[in-house]
């Protein structure tokens, strides 16, 4: 596994490189080889995020936690990482994509509901309408959504603004 180390408003000193790649270490018997683990450390007064995004053959998994203590973070993300791993182990493994993990590696003590179904208990229809970014937000504001889709008028295309934890806002955008 491809280990990238990224510090926000912060720098990363060795010691705790080293303990970020001991701990995630750990998942490169789930992936394939060729699989990369992007780790970003950041802290923002008293909170320190430790975000941790793993890519392999087109899946990603995802964790990011925050707490007073960067150590106590790390702990919190792995075991996030652990439980999200554990939970979709057939899904991630066969159903999704079979060249990004090793199923075979799995070991799962517990008893797992592998026959979760994602039923849509609601469907809305709506019209998308040319905007800008920024009447985007103010519309999902309005709405009082953690998200809102539309068409982009600078770009034409359909995208969607969302609202971050942080309280900041982001942007999804197609790509060719």
């Amino acid at each position: 596994m491809k280990y990238i180390i990224k510090g926000k408003q912060m720098n990363v000193k060795q010691y705790m490189q080293e303990k970020a790649i001991k701990k995630i270490s750990k998942f490169e018997r789930f992936f394939k080889p060729d699989a990369e683990a992007v780790m970003t450390f950041s802290v923002e007064k008293d909170r320190y995020t430790f975000e941790v995004a793993i890519y392999s053959g087109g899946t990603i998994v995802r964790a990011e936690e925050c707490s007073n203590d960067m150590f106590v973070s790390m702990d919190m993300v792995v075991e996030k990482l652990e439980r999200q791993i554990r939970k979709h182990k057939t899904k991630l493994g066969k159903r999704i994509r079979q060249d990004a993990m090793i199923p075979e590696n799995y070991t799962i003590s517990e008893k797992i509901d592998e026959d979760e179904e994602y039923n849509v208990v609601r469907t809305k229809r709506f019209q998308l309408k040319p905007m800008s970014v920024e009447e985007a937000i103010l519309q999902m504001n309005l709405l009082g959504h953690t998200f809102f889709v539309f068409i982009n008028a600078e770009t034409e295309t359909v995208n969607v603004v969302y609202k971050r934890n942080d309280g900041k806002y982001g942007l999804i955008e197609p790509e060719a």
